[in-house]
Protein backbone atom coordinates (compact mmCIF):
# COMPACT_ATOMS: atom_id res chain seq x y z
CA UNK A 1 0.00 0.00 0.00
CA UNK A 2 1.10 3.41 -0.60
CA UNK A 3 0.47 6.23 1.86
CA UNK A 4 0.73 10.12 1.98
CA UNK A 5 2.76 11.00 5.32
CA UNK A 6 3.51 14.39 7.13
CA UNK A 7 5.75 14.74 9.53
CA UNK A 8 7.98 16.53 12.06
CA UNK A 9 12.01 16.17 11.93
CA UNK A 10 14.32 16.55 14.10
CA UNK A 11 14.92 20.07 12.94
CA UNK A 12 11.67 21.15 13.61
CA UNK A 13 10.74 21.45 10.17
CA UNK A 14 7.44 19.83 8.58
CA UNK A 15 7.98 17.31 5.84
CA UNK A 16 5.97 15.34 3.51
CA UNK A 17 5.98 12.78 1.43
CA UNK A 18 4.87 9.50 -0.02
CA UNK A 19 6.16 5.33 1.78
CA UNK A 20 5.04 1.95 0.78
CA UNK A 21 4.45 -0.47 3.21
CA UNK A 22 2.47 -3.34 4.13
CA UNK A 23 0.08 -1.66 6.20
CA UNK A 24 -0.28 1.41 8.75
CA UNK A 25 1.38 0.19 11.50
CA UNK A 26 4.42 -0.71 9.23
CA UNK A 27 4.71 2.81 7.26
CA UNK A 28 4.86 4.50 11.20
CA UNK A 29 7.48 1.94 12.31
CA UNK A 30 9.77 3.17 8.89
CA UNK A 31 8.81 6.86 9.81
CA UNK A 32 9.81 6.24 12.89
CA UNK A 33 13.05 5.21 11.92
CA UNK A 34 13.97 7.92 9.43
CA UNK A 35 14.11 10.28 13.17
CA UNK A 36 10.29 11.28 11.99
CA UNK A 37 7.22 12.46 14.11
CA UNK A 38 4.23 11.77 12.34
CA UNK A 39 1.46 13.83 12.08
CA UNK A 40 -0.74 12.11 9.83
CA UNK A 41 -0.42 9.41 7.48
CA UNK A 42 -3.43 8.77 4.67
CA UNK A 43 -3.78 6.02 2.50
CA UNK A 44 -3.40 6.58 -1.15
CA UNK A 45 -6.34 4.88 -3.07
CA UNK A 46 -4.64 2.82 -6.58
CA UNK A 47 -6.63 1.43 -9.05
CA UNK A 48 -5.48 -1.22 -11.72
CA UNK A 49 -4.24 1.35 -14.18
CA UNK A 50 -2.15 3.25 -11.61
CA UNK A 51 0.44 -0.35 -10.65
CA UNK A 52 3.57 -0.68 -12.01
CA UNK A 53 2.78 -2.86 -14.34
CA UNK A 54 6.37 -3.97 -14.99
CA UNK A 55 6.03 -4.65 -10.93
CA UNK A 56 3.32 -6.67 -11.19
CA UNK A 57 4.76 -9.23 -13.90
CA UNK A 58 7.87 -9.40 -11.99
CA UNK A 59 6.55 -10.99 -9.00
CA UNK A 60 9.62 -12.06 -6.96
CA UNK A 61 9.69 -15.85 -6.09
CA UNK A 62 11.48 -17.78 -3.53
CA UNK A 63 14.23 -18.41 -5.76
CA UNK A 64 15.05 -14.72 -5.74
CA UNK A 65 15.10 -14.44 -1.94
CA UNK A 66 17.55 -16.99 -1.65
CA UNK A 67 19.92 -15.31 -3.58
CA UNK A 68 19.43 -12.16 -2.14
CA UNK A 69 20.21 -14.09 1.73
CA UNK A 70 23.31 -16.06 0.14
CA UNK A 71 24.89 -12.80 -1.26
CA UNK A 72 24.11 -11.12 2.12
CA UNK A 73 25.60 -13.48 3.88
CA UNK A 74 28.61 -13.46 1.47
CA UNK A 75 28.79 -9.65 1.60
CA UNK A 76 28.40 -9.28 5.47
CA UNK A 77 31.19 -12.30 5.95
CA UNK A 78 33.32 -9.85 3.68
CA UNK A 79 33.29 -6.83 6.73
CA UNK A 80 31.02 -4.89 3.99
CA UNK A 81 29.36 -2.60 5.48
CA UNK A 82 25.65 -3.63 6.18
CA UNK A 83 23.80 -0.79 4.15
CA UNK A 84 26.28 -0.67 1.49
CA UNK A 85 25.91 -4.58 1.41
CA UNK A 86 22.05 -3.76 0.56
CA UNK A 87 22.30 -1.50 -1.85
CA UNK A 88 24.91 -3.32 -3.71
CA UNK A 89 22.77 -6.18 -3.89
CA UNK A 90 19.36 -4.02 -4.84
CA UNK A 91 21.33 -2.22 -7.55
CA UNK A 92 22.25 -5.58 -9.19
CA UNK A 93 18.08 -7.46 -8.92
CA UNK A 94 16.92 -8.38 -11.98
CA UNK A 95 13.64 -8.00 -10.25
CA UNK A 96 11.85 -4.28 -9.80
CA UNK A 97 9.85 -5.29 -6.88
CA UNK A 98 12.55 -7.01 -4.87
CA UNK A 99 15.18 -4.30 -6.45
CA UNK A 100 12.76 -1.58 -4.17
CA UNK A 101 12.27 -3.50 -1.15
CA UNK A 102 16.07 -3.84 -0.88
CA UNK A 103 16.46 -0.47 -1.21
CA UNK A 104 14.11 0.72 1.34
CA UNK A 105 15.74 -1.88 3.63
CA UNK A 106 18.81 -0.41 3.01
CA UNK A 107 17.18 2.83 3.69
CA UNK A 108 15.77 2.34 7.31
CA UNK A 109 19.21 0.03 8.21
CA UNK A 110 20.90 3.51 7.51
CA UNK A 111 18.67 5.51 9.67
CA UNK A 112 19.50 3.46 12.57
CA UNK A 113 17.64 0.09 12.32
CA UNK A 114 18.32 -3.10 12.88
CA UNK A 115 18.48 -5.82 9.66
CA UNK A 116 15.47 -7.64 11.22
CA UNK A 117 13.41 -4.16 12.05
CA UNK A 118 13.55 -3.50 8.81
CA UNK A 119 12.92 -7.16 6.86
CA UNK A 120 9.98 -7.14 9.10
CA UNK A 121 8.37 -4.14 7.37
CA UNK A 122 7.92 -5.97 4.52
CA UNK A 123 6.10 -9.58 5.79
CA UNK A 124 4.93 -10.38 2.21
CA UNK A 125 8.75 -11.30 1.23
CA UNK A 126 10.36 -12.09 4.68
CA UNK A 127 8.00 -14.36 6.97
CA UNK A 128 8.20 -14.47 10.66
CA UNK A 129 10.79 -17.42 10.97
CA UNK A 130 13.30 -15.45 8.75
CA UNK A 131 12.76 -12.44 11.03
CA UNK A 132 13.13 -14.05 14.40
CA UNK A 133 16.41 -16.44 12.47
CA UNK A 134 18.06 -12.95 11.41
CA UNK A 135 17.51 -11.08 14.81
CA UNK A 136 18.71 -13.76 16.37
CA UNK A 137 22.19 -13.61 14.28
CA UNK A 138 22.18 -9.77 15.24
CA UNK A 139 22.02 -11.15 19.04
CA UNK A 140 24.39 -13.77 18.63
CA UNK A 141 27.04 -11.74 16.45
CA UNK A 142 26.60 -14.63 13.94
CA UNK A 143 24.38 -12.89 11.06
CA UNK A 144 26.23 -14.28 8.48
CA UNK A 145 25.56 -17.89 9.45
CA UNK A 146 22.13 -17.27 10.42
CA UNK A 147 21.09 -16.11 6.42
CA UNK A 148 23.29 -19.15 4.78
CA UNK A 149 21.06 -21.21 7.10
CA UNK A 150 18.21 -19.71 6.08
CA UNK A 151 19.22 -19.91 2.09
CA UNK A 152 19.55 -23.13 2.84
CA UNK A 153 16.76 -23.67 3.92
CA UNK A 154 14.53 -21.82 1.76
CA UNK A 155 16.29 -23.52 -1.35
CA UNK A 156 15.50 -27.14 0.50
CA UNK A 157 11.83 -26.22 0.39
CA UNK A 158 11.96 -25.02 -2.43
CA UNK A 159 13.37 -28.15 -3.98
CA UNK A 160 10.71 -30.33 -2.28
CA UNK A 161 7.92 -28.23 -3.75
CA UNK A 162 9.19 -28.45 -7.04
CA UNK A 163 9.38 -32.43 -6.90
CA UNK A 164 5.91 -32.41 -6.02
CA UNK A 165 4.36 -29.60 -8.73
CA UNK A 166 6.40 -31.47 -11.41
CA UNK A 167 4.93 -34.51 -10.34
CA UNK A 168 1.59 -33.01 -10.38
CA UNK A 169 2.49 -30.97 -13.71
CA UNK A 170 2.29 -33.99 -16.16
CA UNK A 171 -1.44 -35.58 -14.97
CA UNK A 172 -2.96 -32.33 -14.50
CA UNK A 173 -2.40 -31.31 -17.64
CA UNK A 174 -3.11 -34.77 -19.33
CA UNK A 175 -6.42 -34.78 -17.56
CA UNK A 176 -7.15 -31.06 -18.69
CA UNK A 177 -6.38 -32.15 -22.34
CA UNK A 178 -9.05 -35.05 -22.09
CA UNK A 179 -11.70 -32.81 -20.47
CA UNK A 180 -11.15 -30.23 -23.55
CA UNK A 181 -10.75 -32.70 -25.99
CA UNK A 182 -14.37 -34.52 -24.86
CA UNK A 183 -15.98 -31.20 -24.54
CA UNK A 184 -15.25 -30.53 -28.09
CA UNK A 185 -16.16 -33.82 -28.96
CA UNK A 186 -19.34 -33.94 -27.27
CA UNK A 187 -20.54 -30.61 -28.59
CA UNK A 188 -19.18 -30.57 -31.54
CA UNK A 189 -18.41 -33.93 -33.54
CA UNK A 190 -20.06 -36.49 -31.46
CA UNK A 191 -23.59 -35.04 -32.40
CA UNK A 192 -22.94 -35.84 -36.36
CA UNK A 193 -22.15 -38.43 -35.78
CA UNK A 194 -24.87 -39.92 -33.68
CA UNK A 195 -27.88 -38.43 -35.10
CA UNK A 196 -26.85 -40.83 -38.15
CA UNK A 197 -27.51 -43.99 -35.32
CA UNK A 198 -30.91 -42.10 -34.48
CA UNK A 199 -31.95 -41.42 -38.46
CA UNK A 200 -31.42 -45.22 -38.88
CA UNK A 201 -33.78 -46.16 -36.72
CA UNK A 202 -31.90 -49.05 -35.00
CA UNK A 203 -33.05 -49.94 -31.52
CA UNK A 204 -30.42 -51.73 -30.35
CA UNK A 205 -27.59 -50.21 -30.28
CA UNK A 206 -24.73 -51.10 -27.06
CA UNK A 207 -24.99 -49.37 -23.84
CA UNK A 208 -21.64 -47.35 -24.22
CA UNK A 209 -23.35 -46.16 -27.74
CA UNK A 210 -26.41 -45.47 -25.56
CA UNK A 211 -24.96 -43.79 -22.72
CA UNK A 212 -22.51 -41.23 -24.87
CA UNK A 213 -25.96 -40.53 -26.82
CA UNK A 214 -27.31 -39.56 -23.66
CA UNK A 215 -24.46 -37.36 -22.25
CA UNK A 216 -24.52 -35.65 -25.96
CA UNK A 217 -27.63 -35.12 -26.20
CA UNK A 218 -27.31 -33.59 -22.04
CA UNK A 219 -24.11 -31.65 -22.52
CA UNK A 220 -25.49 -29.55 -25.89
CA UNK A 221 -29.36 -29.55 -24.42
CA UNK A 222 -27.78 -28.46 -20.94
CA UNK A 223 -24.38 -26.16 -21.95
CA UNK A 224 -25.16 -22.74 -20.41
CA UNK A 225 -26.50 -24.09 -17.48
CA UNK A 226 -23.69 -26.46 -16.86
CA UNK A 227 -21.14 -23.61 -17.86
CA UNK A 228 -23.02 -21.01 -15.59
CA UNK A 229 -23.37 -23.51 -12.39
CA UNK A 230 -19.96 -24.21 -12.98
CA UNK A 231 -19.08 -20.62 -12.37
CA UNK A 232 -21.29 -20.12 -9.83
CA UNK A 233 -20.25 -22.75 -7.97
CA UNK A 234 -15.99 -22.70 -8.49
CA UNK A 235 -17.36 -18.54 -6.60
CA UNK A 236 -18.67 -19.92 -3.87
CA UNK A 237 -16.28 -22.42 -3.20
CA UNK A 238 -13.07 -19.64 -3.30
CA UNK A 239 -15.33 -17.74 -1.19
CA UNK A 240 -15.49 -20.87 1.10
CA UNK A 241 -12.08 -21.88 1.12
CA UNK A 242 -10.83 -18.24 2.27
CA UNK A 243 -13.33 -19.06 5.86
CA UNK A 244 -11.58 -21.14 8.58
CA UNK A 245 -13.82 -23.74 8.47
CA UNK A 246 -13.25 -24.11 4.72
CA UNK A 247 -9.24 -23.62 5.09
CA UNK A 248 -9.75 -26.70 7.83
CA UNK A 249 -11.75 -28.86 4.90
CA UNK A 250 -9.33 -28.41 2.27
CA UNK A 251 -6.60 -29.11 5.23
CA UNK A 252 -8.31 -32.45 5.64
CA UNK A 253 -8.70 -32.86 2.48
CA UNK A 254 -4.72 -32.90 1.15
CA UNK A 255 -4.04 -34.98 4.04
CA UNK A 256 -6.29 -37.68 3.25
CA UNK A 257 -6.25 -38.20 -0.26
CA UNK A 258 -4.99 -41.64 -1.32
CA UNK A 259 -1.76 -42.19 -1.86
CA UNK A 260 -0.62 -38.02 -2.06
CA UNK A 261 -2.23 -37.78 1.45
CA UNK A 262 0.42 -39.23 3.63
CA UNK A 263 3.15 -37.66 1.50
CA UNK A 264 1.59 -33.88 2.14
CA UNK A 265 1.11 -35.24 6.00
CA UNK A 266 4.68 -35.47 6.30
CA UNK A 267 6.44 -32.48 4.94
CA UNK A 268 4.02 -30.37 7.40
CA UNK A 269 5.29 -32.75 10.16
CA UNK A 270 9.09 -32.27 8.97
CA UNK A 271 8.36 -28.26 8.38
CA UNK A 272 7.12 -28.09 11.99
CA UNK A 273 9.90 -30.28 13.20
CA UNK A 274 12.83 -28.39 11.03
CA UNK A 275 11.84 -24.69 12.03
CA UNK A 276 10.95 -25.73 15.65
CA UNK A 277 14.40 -27.30 16.14
CA UNK A 278 16.11 -24.26 13.97
CA UNK A 279 14.39 -21.73 16.21
CA UNK A 280 15.12 -23.63 19.61
CA UNK A 281 18.77 -23.57 18.55
CA UNK A 282 18.71 -20.28 17.72
CA UNK A 283 18.24 -19.25 21.07
CA UNK A 284 14.05 -17.87 20.56
CA UNK A 285 11.79 -18.98 23.64
CA UNK A 286 9.91 -22.01 23.19
CA UNK A 287 7.02 -20.43 22.98
CA UNK A 288 8.01 -17.60 20.70
CA UNK A 289 9.11 -20.81 18.98
CA UNK A 290 6.06 -22.70 18.81
CA UNK A 291 3.89 -19.66 17.84
CA UNK A 292 6.19 -18.67 14.79
CA UNK A 293 6.26 -22.41 13.46
CA UNK A 294 2.15 -22.32 14.13
CA UNK A 295 2.27 -19.47 11.57
CA UNK A 296 4.53 -20.94 9.31
CA UNK A 297 3.32 -24.67 8.66
CA UNK A 298 0.66 -23.27 6.42
CA UNK A 299 -2.14 -26.20 7.32
CA UNK A 300 -4.57 -24.68 9.59
CA UNK A 301 -5.22 -27.71 11.24
CA UNK A 302 -1.60 -28.13 12.35
CA UNK A 303 -1.63 -24.46 13.24
CA UNK A 304 -4.68 -25.01 15.53
CA UNK A 305 -2.60 -27.91 17.20
CA UNK A 306 0.55 -25.68 17.34
CA UNK A 307 -1.67 -22.89 18.54
CA UNK A 308 -2.92 -25.67 21.78
CA UNK A 309 0.14 -26.54 22.36
CA UNK A 310 1.63 -23.01 23.08
CA UNK A 311 -0.73 -22.67 25.44
CA UNK A 312 -0.43 -25.70 26.90
CA UNK A 313 3.97 -24.58 27.69
CA UNK A 314 2.36 -21.63 28.83
CA UNK A 315 0.11 -23.54 31.65
CA UNK A 316 3.51 -25.73 32.31
CA UNK A 317 2.22 -28.25 29.88
CA UNK A 318 4.89 -29.91 27.49
CA UNK A 319 4.38 -29.92 23.92
CA UNK A 320 4.13 -34.02 23.47
CA UNK A 321 1.01 -34.25 25.77
CA UNK A 322 -1.05 -32.47 23.47
CA UNK A 323 0.66 -33.71 20.16
CA UNK A 324 -0.75 -37.36 21.86
CA UNK A 325 -3.81 -36.11 21.60
CA UNK A 326 -4.15 -35.75 17.69
CA UNK A 327 -4.67 -38.40 15.24
CA UNK A 328 -2.90 -35.76 12.58
CA UNK A 329 0.47 -36.67 14.37
CA UNK A 330 1.95 -40.16 14.47
CA UNK A 331 2.89 -41.47 17.52
CA UNK A 332 6.39 -41.73 16.53
CA UNK A 333 6.26 -37.72 16.10
CA UNK A 334 4.70 -37.23 19.75
CA UNK A 335 6.95 -39.75 21.38
CA UNK A 336 10.40 -38.08 19.73
CA UNK A 337 9.35 -35.59 21.22
CA UNK A 338 8.26 -36.62 24.35
CA UNK A 339 11.67 -38.04 24.63
CA UNK A 340 13.84 -34.61 23.76
CA UNK A 341 11.57 -32.34 26.35
CA UNK A 342 12.53 -35.14 29.19
CA UNK A 343 16.36 -35.28 28.18
CA UNK A 344 16.34 -31.56 27.85
CA UNK A 345 17.83 -32.33 23.73
CA UNK A 346 14.40 -31.40 22.02
CA UNK A 347 15.81 -29.43 19.44
CA UNK A 348 17.99 -32.28 18.48
CA UNK A 349 14.94 -34.75 18.51
CA UNK A 350 13.33 -32.20 16.23
CA UNK A 351 16.15 -32.29 14.15
CA UNK A 352 16.19 -35.70 13.33
CA UNK A 353 12.68 -36.45 13.26
CA UNK A 354 12.87 -33.88 10.08
CA UNK A 355 15.21 -35.99 8.54
CA UNK A 356 13.05 -38.92 9.12
CA UNK A 357 10.05 -37.59 7.79
CA UNK A 358 11.57 -35.40 4.98
CA UNK A 359 13.40 -38.62 3.01
CA UNK A 360 10.02 -40.18 3.34
CA UNK A 361 8.49 -37.53 1.28
CA UNK A 362 10.65 -37.73 -0.97
CA UNK A 363 10.89 -41.50 -1.14
CA UNK A 364 7.18 -41.60 -1.70
CA UNK A 365 7.04 -38.43 -4.46
CA UNK A 366 9.60 -40.76 -6.12
CA UNK A 367 6.91 -43.54 -6.02
CA UNK A 368 3.91 -41.64 -7.36
CA UNK A 369 5.94 -40.05 -9.97
CA UNK A 370 6.62 -43.67 -11.58
CA UNK A 371 3.04 -44.62 -10.70
CA UNK A 372 1.26 -41.81 -12.58
CA UNK A 373 2.11 -42.32 -15.89
CA UNK A 374 1.32 -46.21 -16.61
CA UNK A 375 -2.32 -45.47 -14.72
CA UNK A 376 -2.70 -42.48 -16.61
CA UNK A 377 -1.92 -44.51 -19.96
CA UNK A 378 -4.65 -47.00 -18.78
CA UNK A 379 -6.85 -44.64 -18.65
CA UNK A 380 -6.65 -42.45 -21.66
CA UNK A 381 -6.42 -46.50 -23.05
CA UNK A 382 -10.01 -47.01 -21.59
CA UNK A 383 -11.47 -43.76 -22.74
CA UNK A 384 -10.33 -44.39 -26.40
CA UNK A 385 -11.35 -47.80 -26.09
CA UNK A 386 -15.19 -46.89 -24.91
CA UNK A 387 -15.33 -44.03 -27.45
CA UNK A 388 -14.00 -46.30 -30.32
CA UNK A 389 -16.20 -49.23 -29.30
CA UNK A 390 -19.29 -46.67 -29.01
CA UNK A 391 -18.95 -45.41 -32.62
CA UNK A 392 -18.05 -48.57 -34.51
CA UNK A 393 -19.75 -51.15 -33.17
CA UNK A 394 -23.21 -49.46 -34.70
CA UNK A 395 -21.51 -48.69 -38.01
CA UNK A 396 -20.85 -52.46 -38.19
CA UNK A 397 -24.10 -53.19 -37.50
CA UNK A 398 -25.34 -50.80 -39.96
CA UNK A 399 -23.32 -51.82 -42.51
CA UNK A 400 -24.39 -55.96 -41.71
CA UNK A 401 -28.10 -55.05 -42.02
CA UNK A 402 -27.76 -53.31 -45.14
Amino acid sequence: MKFKYEGKNNAGQIVQGDIDAPSEDSAISILHTKQLVVLSLTPIAQDLFSKDLNMVLSRVKTKDIVVFTRQLSTLIEADMPLAEGLRTLAQQSEKPGLKKVVMEVAATVEAGSSLSAALAAHPKLFTSFYIKLVQAGEVTGKLEGSLLYLADYLEESQGINSKIRGALTYPAFVVSALIIVGLIMGVYVLPQLLSVFKDSGVTDLPLTTRMLMWVTDFLNNYFYYIFVTIVIGGILLYRFLRTAEGKSWRDNLLVNLPGLGVVVRNLYLARVSESLSTLIKSGISILDAIQITADLVGNENYRLIMLAAEEKVRSGGTISEVLSQHVEVPPLFSSMVAIGERTGKLDYMLQHVSKFYKSESEAAIGSITLLIEPILVLVLGVAVAILVSSILLPIYSLVGAG
